[in-house]
């Protein structure tokens, strides 16, 4: 990994946009997306796209990322000064206590920590039930609501993870908060810098939309906007490979992964396929993955008269939390993967997915 796309890394990681207050982000996305692209568009949901020209007669193929990071809201600021939150995003609650995050309100920024209950108030020799988020308090070091209104907290405010990223000892993986999805964002602009001076045979809409991490969103907007035939969610799913890796998916440094089946998603076998043999051809190393949860495909796929769609990235430990770990070999076969199938979805390739 060179000096420039580490730079990207932790500039887009440290970023903090949860669903909802992605504007930080898109605002440099879409600054760093403009010279790479002919065209650029934003939706009405705040979703940034750019338009790469390539043969006239391929298909429209679009790459999305998404912008947004899991979250927190404040749902009511409480006679001592603290808050209670709803969240923005799935969180595991044994995952949020006693972590730092970032107040954003109208009249600033500030930091602020999630609460747990200290070992000497509780019951010797009794266990702590698992609290509920919607229990938990959220503290910014406030005296009284009075002074927390005074300086501009109110229902509604964002309360966003905030951590550094940092390489591991071994220089092969990386530690960083939002790499679901800041993974799709980078991932997309080191594709369409591979693809400079590069004709493709298709059309290229590559971008990020909003709003995934609470109900996928953002997809219908930008697909209805710029219609493309053909749907990638690029984004990165959750490794089980910590303690064993017989019966477990997604193990880090064994490539991409290929998205074959989530509970809103049945990859066309056709797509399959093609996802593949493009793998293979260009030596790139793939796994395949079946997910519980689901991505920006499920919402494409309903799009229009149908587009086909699937989802293709990468596995990382412990998502939706402040410390993914994540391997740079992953990173590298995927960026690979989308550069090898942007270069050779050609008009032929779209008619053999659709079975025409």
């Amino acid at each position: 990994m060179d000096n420039e796309t580490w730079q990207s890394i932790v500039k887009y990681t440290e970023l903090q946009g949860t669903s909802g207050q992605e504007d930080r982000v898109a605002e440099a996305f879409r600054a760093d997306l403009t010279p790479l692209v002919d065209q650029v568009y934003r939706n009405g949901l705040g979703g940034v796209f750019g338009v790469k020209e390539g043969h006239s007669a391929g298909p429209r193929v679009m790459f999305a990322a998404h912008l947004d990071e899991v979250g927190f809201m404040v749902s009511e600021i409480l006679p001592t000064g603290n808050f209670k939150v709803v969240t923005l995003g799935g969180w595991n609650p044994m995952t949020v206590s006693s972590q730092r995050y970032t107040l954003f309100t109208r009249k600033g920024q500030y930091p602020v920590v999630s609460g747990a209950v200290s070992p000497h108030l509780l019951r010797q020799g009794g266990a702590a039930n698992q609290v509920k988020i919607a229990d938990m308090i959220f503290d910014a070091g406030f005296v009284d609501r009075a002074e927390a209104q005074a300086f501009g907290v109110q229902p509604g405010d964002f309360i966003v993870p905030e951590t550094k990223t940092v390489m591991t000892a071994n220089k092969k993986r990386v530690m960083s908060k939002s790499w679901d999805d800041r993974f799709g964002v980078v991932t997309v602009l080191e594709a369409l810098t591979a693809l400079q001076g590069v004709q493709t045979p298709n059309t290229l809409i590559m971008g990020a939309n909003t709003q995934e991490e609470v109900g996928l969103r953002g997809a219908p907007a930008a697909v209805n906007q710029l219609k493309p035939d053909i749907f990638f969610a690029i984004d990165t799913s959750a490794a089980d490979d910590n303690a064993v890796l017989e019966g477990h998916q997604g193990h880090l440094n064994e490539g991409a992964l290929l998205r074959v089946y989530d509970p809103t998603v049945v990859t066309p076998h056709r797509l399959k396929d093609f996802i593949q043999t493009t793998a293979e051809d260009n030596h790139i190393p793939y796994q395949f993955f079946l997910s519980k949860g689901g991505t920006d495909a499920a919402a494409a796929q309903s799009q229009l008269a149908g587009v086909p769609s699937v989802a293709v990235g990468m596995a990382s430990r412990y998502l939706h939390t402040h410390e993914t770990v994540w391997a740079i070999d992953d990173f590298e076969a995927a960026k690979e993967l989308v550069v090898a199938l942007a270069k050779n979805l050609d008009q032929s390739v779209y008619q053999t997915i659709m079975g025409a």
